[in-house]
């Protein structure tokens, strides 16, 4: 994976196979503490404590079409690189919590990526699912709600041409209009 916004699309893949219905993703940029870290919160099934120290195996997955997972394991070396870290918190039928934290100015950390582009994919591929994003670049603050757009929309899909188009251009404009401080 070559930017860090893909790797964040692979955690919340994991969420929504593990079947949650909320999921949140927070990314904080600050150059100041020279730290960039992402969040994702679910309410899925959870992982056993037993499950959360194998992950980061490459060749654990909970999947059946192949035996090897390599999302968590890419994750944690790419932090890892820049002198940062993962850590996951579960519990058995409430969620899982991964945190990861890269080295913002470290020359080995990947780009961020297209998060406009990513949230999009996985908002309008998953549909039945819900899902909270809040963005903070050096303070400035962009934040989204499914809850909210799927509330004023009653029940028009967001599949549909004109809302997957509206959803895209604000996520674009959001995280134009925070990115544009960055020093």
């Amino acid at each position: 994976m070559k930017e860090i916004s893909l790797h964040i699309l692979d955690i919340m893949q994991n969420s929504v196979a593990a079947n949650a219905s909320l999921i949140g993703l927070e990314v904080i940029e600050d150059e100041e503490k020279d730290i960039l870290s992402f969040t994702v919160t679910d309410n899925g099934k959870g992982m056993s404590e037993e499950l959360i120290k194998k992950v980061i195996d490459p060749f654990t997955t909970g999947r059946t079409t192949r035996k090897v997972g390599l999302g968590i394991p890419l994750t944690k070396l790419a932090a890892e690189m820049t002198g940062g870290y993962i850590k996951i918190e579960s519990r058995l039928g409430e969620g899982t919590v991964f945190y990861a934290v890269f080295g913002y100015s470290h020359i080995d950390r990947q780009p961020l990526g297209d998060m406009a582009q990513t949230m999009h994919q996985i908002i309008t591929s998953f549909e039945d699912v819900d899902f909270t994003y809040r963005h903070v670049v050096n303070g400035r603050e962009f934040s989204l709600d499914t809850r909210e757009i799927k509330k004023i929309l009653g029940g028009v899909s967001l599949k549909e041409n004109d809302v997957s188009l509206w959803i895209y251009e604000y996520l674009k404009d959001g995280e134009k209009e925070i990115s544009d401080n960055k020093k």
